[in-house]
């Protein structure tokens, strides 16, 4: 009998974290904010929120993108202001959340805000390793700094979603040092959403695996790394997922609670779950990425 009331205990735990809150699938009258929301991820989602009724701040470290995914979301019948913010630092991320509140309460942030970075440790200068950590993880500290306790003191329901990637918890040999400011921004939401309960505010990782976005061709790749570009951006062309996809998945996923959304699942989870089963399957999976991120033409 104490298994099965436990059990039930836990079930019911469940079923309040997926009930309770916003319903994603329409939110008018709700406000967003999504961060590198110029390209990409960010775009997809800054337009996916537009067409279900969301006011979308868009933000981006290029001004003039942000403009023209705004003036997309407004052309859809939404409704958008464009931001010109680096999320490195920590007053023009404090600046735009004091400009958003003023307009009212926000009911979702998007931390998605990131640069990739390709290149064995030995070949990886520290202004490489600084960079990295100052936009892909200090990026989503300042965004929760400067929203979580306004989000709080709403007192209505809210949900944060920090965008980190596979490479958060799946090794790949090449990918350490942006592996390892992506790992932090998955514990960071998973120990964030444990801290934050009891309150209407939720937190997830979305973590993509291969997408067709524009990050391979403005990555950093150092050493060997720097003559497989071509290579890579043609993967990722041809073999990624739409971040229209992710958009959507991370939108359900944190409908559900899901603390981690791995999307597209078929690409992430089989490799997820073996690193956690089978660490050497994984490991062996992990080697096999980079033979043939390797080779040539």
């Amino acid at each position: 009998m104490g298994a099965l009331s436990a059990t039930a205990g836990v079930a019911a735990v469940l079923r309040r974290k997926r009930s309770a809150g916003l319903d994603l699938r329409d939110l008018t009258g709700k406000t967003a904010v999504v961060t590198g929301a110029g390209s990409g991820i960010g775009r997809s989602l800054a337009t996916l929120l537009g067409r279900r009724g969301a006011f979308v701040h868009v933000a981006d470290l290029d001004g003039a993108s942000a403009a023209a995914v705004t003036q997309q979301v407004r052309a859809a019948g939404g409704q958008a202001l464009a931001h010109t913010v680096d999320v490195s630092d920590a007053e023009a991320v404090a600046r735009l959340a004091e400009d958003v509140f003023q307009r009212g309460p926000v009911d979702l942030l998007f931390n998605n805000a990131g640069i990739g970075h390709a290149g064995d440790v030995a070949d990886t200068p520290l202004a490489d390793w600084r960079r990295l950590i100052d936009v892909n993880l200090m990026g989503v500290v300042h965004g929760l700094h400067a929203f979580l306790p306004r989000m709080l003191a709403q007192d209505r329901a809210a949900r944060i979603v920090n965008t980190a990637s596979m490479a958060g918890f799946v090794p790949v040999p090449g990918l350490a040092a942006y592996s390892a400011t992506k790992a932090a921004v998955v514990g960071l939401s998973d120990a964030l959403d444990m801290e934050l309960a009891g309150t209407q505010v939720r937190v997830s990782a979305l973590c993509p695996g291969v997408i067709d976005t524009a990050i391979v061709s403005t990555s950093t790749l150092r050493g060997a790394w720097a003559g497989r570009q071509a290579r890579a951006v043609d993967l990722y062309a041809k073999r990624g997922t739409s971040p229209d996809i992710v958009a959507k998945q991370a939108l359900a996923g944190a409908a559900r609670g899901r603390t981690v959304i791995a999307t597209p699942r078929y690409q992430v989870v089989p490799h997820w779950l073996l690193k956690r089963m089978l660490p050497p399957a994984g490991r062996a999976v992990s080697l096999a990425i980079l033979r043939f991120a390797s080779k040539e033409g």
